[in-house]
């Protein structure tokens, strides 16, 4: 509070707490699932496969209802601005530049394919998605193809994610990095308070109660190793 006014100073981070758990949740999430897949852990694979899934999915909600800066109305433009901005403009948003803006959108899109992908997967031998049995073959080969292919794009942007925040925090000086762990930096602060981090509540609830009721409703995964 300002001693001298009395007025309130109310803290305006650029990433809200949902959104900094939701980023560094999947920092850690994708080489889990990697590392499980890998190390035939098919149990540790398939729940950061559901874990996934609940956070890319509360995360499009939260891209409706949350902070501003989480907002895809607040980052995503359309191509005249893209090039704009790629010609030297400004970006519009303080948070995601047009092309970052546009990279969320991808790996949120491709993580969602992965994980949905996954539901219906099988290695033929030690274990099958929750979802495996309701669908026929030709869904089972393709969802397999996805599973393997979308993971081959996600490995691909996220090192292209990875050199353009060195790129930006080493070159041009701008702290991503610190603006992702702590909300803000400087140079780095929101124009809007955050929303209650409380209001992600009732959406993990009814995306993990839904994702629960469509896994309850299929046959059970077949575990065929000792």
């Amino acid at each position: 509070m300002n001693s001298l006014s009395g007025e309130v100073t109310q803290r305006r981070p650029l990433w809200d707490i949902p959104t900094r758990v939701f980023h560094w949740s999947v920092v850690c999430l994708l080489p889990l699932a990697w590392w499980s897949a890998d190390q035939q852990r098919f149990e540790v694979h398939q729940w950061a496969g559901y874990t996934l899934l609940v956070l890319v999915l509360s995360r499009f909600v939260w891209g409706i209802v949350g902070s501003r800066h989480s907002r895809f109305t607040d980052f995503l433009v359309g191509p005249a601005e893209a090039k704009r901005y790629i010609q030297g403009g400004g970006a519009r948003s303080q948070g995601h530049n047009p092309l970052g803006g546009w990279s969320v959108m991808l790996l949120l899109t491709l993580l969602l394919a992965q994980a949905v992908s996954g539901l219906f997967n099988s290695d033929d031998i030690l274990f099958s998605g929750p979802l495996y049995y309701w669908a026929n073959s030709d869904v089972q080969s393709a969802m397999g193809v996805v599973h393997e292919v979308v993971f081959n794009a996600l490995l691909a942007l996220v090192g292209l994610h990875v050199c353009a925040v060195c790129f930006y925090q080493l070159h041009r000086r701008e702290k991503l990095i610190q603006a992702m762990i702590t909300g803000s930096a400087p140079g780095k602060e929101g124009l809007a308070p955050a929303v209650s981090k409380w209001r992600l509540l009732p959406i993990l609830i009814l995306v993990s109660a839904g994702l629960w009721l469509l896994i309850a409703q299929a046959p059970a995964p077949v575990y065929l190793g000792f």
